[in-house]
C-alpha cells in the first residue's frame, strides 16, 4: 500500500482505484498490479455525489477537515489521485493499514 501513498511537500497524494454503487463505502484494499488503493462508495457516479462522498469518507477516516481533501487527477474517472494537506504520509498509511 505504500507505493500508493506519497509525501509531497505540501501535503500526501493517495492513488485509488474508486468503484461508486457498491453496497458498502470502505477501503478494500490495494491493487499491486495497478499500484492504487482500492475504495468502493455507495453513492452512484452521479452529478459528483461519488466525488463528494469520497471527499467525506477520507475526511472522517482521516479524521481532518474535507476542506483539506482535494481531487487532482480522474474527477470523472476510476483511476483517482487524492491531494490531502495538513498531514503526513506515515500518519495516512498508520490509518490505512488498520483498515
Amino acid at each position: 500500500m505504500k507505493e500508493a501513498v506519497k509525501q509531497t511537500c505540501d501535503g500526501v497524494v493517495l492513488d485509488l482505484e474508486v468503484s461508486p454503487g457498491a453496497k458498502k463505502t470502505g477501503v478494500h484494499g490495494f491493487n499491486i498490479w495497478r499500484k492504487r488503493i482500492e475504495v468502493r462508495l455507495s453513492e452512484r457516479a452521479e452529478r459528483g455525489r461519488a466525488n463528494e462522498q469520497l471527499i467525506s469518507f477520507f475526511a472522517d477516516l482521516f479524521n481532518i477537515d474535507s476542506r483539506n481533501i482535494q481531487i487532482i487527477t480522474g474527477l470523472t474517472g476510476s483511476k483517482k489521485s487524492v491531494k490531502i494537506t495538513g498531514t503526513d504520509a506515515s500518519d495516512i498509511l498508520k490509518v490505512l493499514n488498520e483498515k
